[in-house]
């Protein structure tokens, strides 16, 4: 059994949102080293920020935000044609100091109530596995979190995230393939059909290197370096799969 805490933050919208309403489970890490001061600013009027949950490095969850509210943690944010998902999702942050810091691995009591919390949610609120995202994913512009040492494919082993079905030590000899103009256009058109959107405002270039990053980030966390490549194209295929 999962033991919630509860610390209130005064940051989030009303009037209450319908159960239905909620699509999406949104999962960030703090970037932040101190989790007092993680607490202190998710609870502080003045940040403009919160999430539905904390969890701590020892494991503990703290609830911040009634799940019925909407909780200011994705920001601008985009998934297939949904726009600004605060107010469809839940998001959970979770204690870890980022890349901008010494980003270091998931402890395991973390991500053992992280799965407890999860499956609690999906089942609360009829959630979509394939809607439980990370922050990159839905703002690869801007963010990095939870970034590629969270342990997506054991989220997913749990049936609790998407991940695909190939062997990884088999298709790693595809790593680094180059693709032609045709297979890279469809390895991005698969970024798309997933949920991935082009980048408003900047280049194309730019714009395909940020989803690729994320993309990467997610589904081929032993090498991310924003290019595409045979591996990426045929991980995205096997995502697509039914």
């Amino acid at each position: 059994m999962l033991k919630i805490n509860k610390n209130y933050s005064p940051n989030f919208s009303i009037p209450k949102r319908a159960k239905k309403k909620i699509r999406f489970i949104i999962l960030h890490y703090t970037g932040m080293k101190n989790e007092t001061l993680v607490l202190k600013k998710l609870c502080d009027e003045k940040s403009k920020l919160s999430a539905h949950y904390f969890i701590k490095k020892n494991g503990e969850v703290i609830n911040l935000v009634p799940d019925l509210y909407e909780a200011w943690h994705a920001g601008k944010s985009r998934w297939k044609k949904i726009k600004s998902l605060n107010k469809y999702s839940i998001g959970i942050e979770i204690q870890n100091q980022g890349h901008d810091n010494k980003y270091e691995k998931f402890s395991l009591k973390q991500i053992i109530n992280l799965k407890k919390l999860l499956r609690k949610l999906i089942k609360r609120y009829k959630v979509n596995v394939n809607y439980v995202l990370g922050h990159s994913d839905i703002a690869p512009e801007r963010k990095k979190d939870p970034g590629e040492k969270f342990p997506w494919k054991k989220i997913a082993k749990a049936k609790l995230a998407k991940w695909h079905k190939l062997d990884v030590n088999k298709i790693k000899k595809y790593r680094l393939k180059s693709l032609n103009k045709i297979e890279n256009k469809t390895f991005l058109k698969n970024l798309y059909s997933l949920g991935y959107n082009k980048i408003e405002k900047i280049d194309t270039y730019l714009s395909n290197k940020f989803l690729i990053i994320a993309f990467q980030r997610r589904f081929r966390q032993s090498l991310v370096n924003g290019k595409s490549d045979y591996e990426c194209l045929m991980i995205s295929k096997n995502l697509l799969k039914p």
